[in-house]
């Protein structure tokens, strides 16, 4: 179980964009990086091809970011937290916040 996953908001706790909040669009496991919306965004110029159909001009691009850098967001307290994976009686895992030991999936 991953601790964080797509569609979790998130806190950004290091870098251009700290202290921004967004929300998480893909997880790339491979890579231990996040997309989240918003955060770590960057104006491209693209050439147009018009082969292609597609028109020249400068775009914005949103590029992933590291998932050290950020921090899973707590609504009850306005901050980012650390999470825990806790297993269950029944066997399942969920994910809790380690300072209030709330659980996070509902």
């Amino acid at each position: 179980m991953q601790k964080i996953k797509k569609g979790d908001e998130v806190i950004v706790i290091a870098g251009r964009d700290k202290g921004r909040r967004g929300v998480v669009l893909t997880v790339l496991v491979k890579e231990n990086k996040l997309l989240v919306e918003g955060i770590n965004t960057v104006k491209k110029h693209v050439k147009a091809n018009p082969n292609a159909g597609d028109r020249g001009g400068i775009i914005i691009k949103t590029l992933p970011i590291h998932r050290s850098n950020v921090m899973l967001y707590d609504q009850a307290s306005g901050k980012g937290r650390r999470v825990w994976i806790k297993t269950m009686n029944d066997g399942k895992s969920v994910r809790c916040f380690t300072s209030t030991n709330e659980v996070v999936d509902v």
